[in-house]
């Protein structure tokens, strides 16, 4: 009789160990992938804090290219709201698809600014513009290496969270799938060309 009470005592506390550990990994990772997020984050802010001054810049000398530098704007102010969105829940399936658009339509405006800008040898020229073009290049690399990050940590968190017995802990405590945050288009998977 005791020795099966301490077998009972052994399983139930073997199992309360599993129960506890998958569900302290799960919150692991889901900090991994948010945290991750966080460093997409600084970067998308440094480059929607670097967009208003290449305009500026270029507006000196593209003054019959207004719709472009506007189209330039308002993507930028897009893509700084689906940015925001993404903050509040990383990971989300539809604020990730919204921030990928947004970025994509960013990447878009910015690569018409910078075709328009080679019929434009001054601003070529002009060293605040190469200055602002070179952290603006920068900037791109650095979000390329946060989104690796980023979706490398979603991918570990997602993996533990659909894995025998997390996934039983996952649905009885509410961890859902994470998105990765994609490539919309093609353009995305290359930081826009800068030539003066």
């Amino acid at each position: 009789m005791i020795g099966l009470l301490i077998f009972l005592v052994v399983v139930i506390a073997t199992v309360a160990v599993i129960i506890i550990n998958c569900y302290n990994d799960l919150v692991k990772f889901r900090n991994r992938y948010k945290n991750a997020y966080a460093q997409i984050d600084v970067q998308l802010q440094r480059r929607y804090d670097l967009i208003p001054n290449l305009v500026e810049t270029a507006k000196g000398y593209m003054k019959h290219e207004r719709e472009t530098l506007e189209a330039v704007i308002a993507a930028r102010n897009s893509a700084v709201n689906a940015s925001s969105r993404a903050v509040q829940n990383p990971g989300d399936p539809q604020a990730m698809q919204q921030l990928g658009n947004a970025e994509a339509a960013l990447t878009g405006a910015l690569s018409r600014l910078m075709v328009l800008s080679e019929a434009y040898p001054e601003l070529k020229a002009d060293r605040a513009m190469t200055q602002v073009m070179e952290e603006l290049s920068s900037t791109e690399n650095r979000i390329a290496f946060a989104r690796q990050a980023f979706n490398d940590a979603v991918t570990l968190y997602n993996t533990k969270s659909e894995s025998f017995p997390s996934n039983l802990i996952a649905s009885g405590f509410n961890f859902t799938s994470a998105e990765l945050l994609q490539e919309a288009t093609p353009e995305m998977k290359t930081a826009p060309r800068v030539s003066f």
